[in-house]
């Protein structure tokens, strides 16, 4: 599958045409950023890692009904994927208080939640990607409320999945961000990635962290919790 124009760079992936109208290629890159890229890096290999573990999560939660604009793996840093309109409504889901919650709600993070909370943050890295509820996406007219809904239900489906398969990895899924995409026919797609960069991942039993708050804080050992998190999921 050949490359052909570079549609889009981020943060963590480049996003090319390919072959197929109807699909991009997906380029996962080593560089890092955290802190709405106010602190920037490089974290070896991430690239590599971040496409296998997101392989792997898209065969899971496909496998139990959930669609993705996953089509193919296709080399150790690319994948092929469907041709979306990402919506701009990035969904976090938590099960543990950590990072930004533990702050908001002046709780002590590791606090095991009564139940998932699902929250839409607005994406848009000129904002920092704010918080905002269902009336400012419904005001900003960037989902309806269907849209919304089955964003929200599906975010909780994907949960019970990764937190069930990956428990009985001995890891505590703390929280993740999924990103959706419509394709040309209107059908909505779980997007983007699914890796230690969007995700929060904690030895169930010490609680170490394995996903990249290690490199927000300065805690080292970026790329063994990247590789760690892959040995697990393929073992």
């Amino acid at each position: 599958m050949q490359k052909g124009r570079m549609m889009y760079e981020g943060k963590a992936k480049r996003v090319y045409e390919s072959e197929r109208e109807d699909a991009y290629v997906v380029e996962f890159k080593d560089d890092a950023t955290a802190f709405n890229g106010q602190k920037k890096g490089s974290i070896e290999q991430k690239g590599v890692y971040n496409n296998r573990i997101s392989t792997n999560f898209f065969h899971w939660i496909e496998a139990e009904g959930i669609a993705t604009h996953y089509l193919d793996t296709l080399s150790d840093r690319e994948m092929l994927v469907k041709r979306v309109r990402i919506i701009p409504v990035e969904v976090v889901t938590r099960n543990v208080v950590a990072g930004t919650l533990a702050t908001r709600l002046g709780m002590a993070e590791g606090t095991e939640l009564s139940r998932p909370v699902v929250e839409f943050y607005l994406k848009n890295d000129e904002l920092g990607d704010p918080l905002i509820n269902r009336s400012h996406a419904l005001a900003l007219a960037i989902a309806t409320r269907e849209q919304l809904d089955l964003l929200e239900a599906t975010a909780l489906q994907v949960n019970a999945i990764l937190r069930r398969r990956l428990l009985e990895k001995g890891l505590l899924l703390v929280d993740f961000k999924l990103e959706f995409g419509v394709t040309q026919a209107g059908e909505i797609l779980v997007a983007d990635e699914i890796s230690p960069d969007t995700c929060r991942f904690w030895d169930a039993k010490t609680k170490e962290k394995l996903d990249k708050d290690r490199f927000r804080r300065d805690l080292g050992r970026v790329e063994e919790a990247y590789q760690e998190i892959l040995r697990r999921i393929e073992e």
